[in-house]
């Protein structure tokens, strides 16, 4: 499916945008202009609301349970017991959480351990997708909406002192899980519990992956896709006005309906546009890098701030001269990094090494 490996592809090369500081530096360069109000979506929303990149984390997550399910179905054809897939799911999920730690443990006020970052999410979404797996359609989304439903329930209902305000930030339950947890609370307002409600992302993409395994017309799995995303749409909008903020911070249950309703909405487009239609001729510039998701994921979150500064200062000593303002520079140098990250992955591709967890 191309629009799978499009659409995680695609993720990842705004992952790596976002490495090379481009945004920052196009968002002080649009300052005082009509473009700001566009180069904010490629931030996240301080609170109460919903940009484009509050999709983002959503997607990875979403398209993460697509590819699981593309995993256990050939792991099935194989033969493979359920036990030996747990097993198998059960050290990804540790992998993932480590990962997810190791990547953020090391801070310049000492060492750090928080469980807010989208591995250490996946790590546990993943576990919970595999365990419903083999469940009716049905029954998965009835428990997707349970996992929505409890944390509504906990978030309004549990009346700890001091965290008792269910949708502000740094008086909520989540935040007074984390203080039980690591000892203090995000500053941007993040929560480890968020895991729970966004496990429905994990399960909707592993849910959408299995129908576009099926042997059901292309049409059918357009429709369905389709309907899926545009009922969740306006479910959590609805919600949203009505009962509970689109709050991504904390993953309120509006928020994850709206975010899964463009992740379905979003592939059905690319299934469309991609396997319907057949207009794959440039794709492999994206799929290249979905192709090494978390390679290159782990690659931003380590090694590329190394790489930043070195081609910042190498292309502000070249350029200097000629006087370009500092923030085209800028832009300039951020434009290189993502070249020579675009090509480690194309290289990498070339040489069918795939790194994976």
């Amino acid at each position: 499916m191309i629009s799978l490996d499009f659409m995680r592809g695609f993720i990842m090369i705004l992952l790596i945008l976002e490495g090379t500081g481009l945004f920052e530096k196009l968002d002080a360069a649009t300052a005082g202009t009509g473009f700001t109000v566009i180069v904010q979506q490629f931030f996240h929303h301080p609170w109460n609301g919903l940009r484009f990149w509050d999709l983002i984390q959503p997607g990875f997550m979403f398209i993460a349970g697509a590819a699981m399910s593309y995993s256990l179905h050939r792991q099935q054809e194989h033969g493979s017991p359920w036990r030996q897939s747990f097993i198998k799911t059960l050290k990804r999920s540790a992998l993932l959480l480590f990962w997810g730690v190791w990547t953020r443990i090391v801070k310049p006020e000492g060492l750090n351990f928080e469980l807010w970052n989208v591995l250490a999410q996946l790590a546990f979404t993943t576990l919970i997708a595999f365990l419903i797996f083999s469940w009716s359609v049905k029954n998965q989304i009835l428990f997707s909406f349970f996992l929505l439903l409890f944390t509504e329930i906990v978030y309004r209902f549990t009346n700890v002192s001091g965290f008792n305000q269910p949708f502000t930030n740094q008086h909520n339950f989540g935040n007074y899980v984390d203080l039980l947890l690591v000892h203090k609370i995000s500053k941007g307002g993040w929560v480890t519990i968020n895991f729970i409600p966004t496990a429905c992302h994990t399960i909707w993409g592993m849910m959408a992956g299995s129908l576009l395994l099926s042997n059901k017309p292309a049409g059918l799995k357009l429709k369905w896709l389709m309907m899926a995303g545009i009922i969740l749409l306006a479910m959590g909008y609805v919600e949203g006005v009505a009962l509970t903020p689109i709050i991504k911070r904390i993953a309120t249950s509006s928020f994850v309906l709206v975010s899964g309703g463009w992740c379905l909405l979003a592939l059905a487009v690319l299934y469309w546009w991609n396997d319907i239609k057949g207009h794959t001729r440039y794709a492999w510039i994206v799929t290249v890098v979905g192709m090494n998701s978390l390679f290159i994921y782990l690659f931003i979150e380590t090694i590329s701030s190394g790489i930043n500064e070195y081609v910042n200062s190498i292309t502000a000593a070249f350029l200097s001269p000629t006087h370009l303002p500092v923030l085209f520079i800028g832009i300039i140098a951020s434009a290189l990094t993502f070249l020579l990250e675009w090509f480690l992955c194309w290289y990498m591709f070339r040489k069918k090494v795939f790194i994976k967890i």
